[in-house]
């Protein structure tokens, strides 16, 4: 797995870019061929290169799936908290917020107005604001334009998508359900405004008040 890794750094291969056979691995790193194909299933697992069926492998494009799956089973085997969770968040979207609000194409901000508008209109089912809430957020690290960003948001999806439902449900009250679609139309429409202080005023609430909701679950 490293001697390929290598390979991959000293011949500055990019996303795509096809990798040498298994018979020429197999000659060049002096193992079986047992052992190359072991090692591109790794890999292949790690999402840092892409197999298909009688072709040649090629690096990977980054996605989240890898850190996504270790987040969760971090959660799950009680490695990390959700209160863990929360903290890494509020620090991270904190600087997202203010970099979409300064880098921010004009799709991007209509993007992040759209699911954030989207959460008011499907205020009646709970599944598709948490959705849009989730994507409200991913388009938020995308338009920050640190794709690192956007890999550590996007793997915080599955754990946001346990602890959104409790935290929606811990708030009694319709009129606090609907200040969280409200408060992320304002957290746009600033995004959009190019404010990036009024952002991050904004998404600190949003912390704030989210934070408060899982207390009063006993999740945090």
């Amino acid at each position: 797995m490293t001697a390929i890794t290598r390979f991959i750094r000293e011949n500055a291969l990019k996303p795509g870019d096809r990798l040498p056979a298994e018979s020429v691995l197999t000659r060049e790193l002096h193992v079986s061929r047992t052992v190359v194909r072991e090692a591109l299933r790794s890999l292949a697992a790690l999402r840092l290169v892409d197999l298909g069926a009688g072709k040649r492998p090629t690096v990977a494009q980054l996605d989240d799936e890898t850190m996504a799956m270790m987040m969760a089973h971090g959660v799950i085997t009680d490695q990390i908290g959700v209160q863990h969770i929360y903290d890494a968040r509020r620090t991270i979207e904190g600087r997202t917020v203010a970099l979409a609000s300064l880098r921010r194409t004009d799709a991007e901000a209509r993007e992040i107005l759209h699911h954030a508008w989207s959460m008011e209109r499907d205020f009646d089912q709970p599944s598709a604001v948490m959705e849009h809430d989730i994507a409200f957020h991913l388009a938020i690290a995308q338009a920050s334009r640190n794709p690192v960003f956007s890999l550590i948001i996007g793997a915080f999806r599955e754990v946001m998508r346990e602890t959104w439902p409790i935290g929606w449900r811990s708030r009694a009250r319709d009129e606090d359900r609907r200040a969280v679609p409200r408060l992320h139309v304002e957290l746009a429409e600033a995004i959009a405004a190019g404010d990036p202080n009024a952002a991050v005023d904004l998404m600190n609430r949003h912390f704030d008040d989210s934070t408060k909701a899982l207390l009063v679950a006993g999740l945090i």
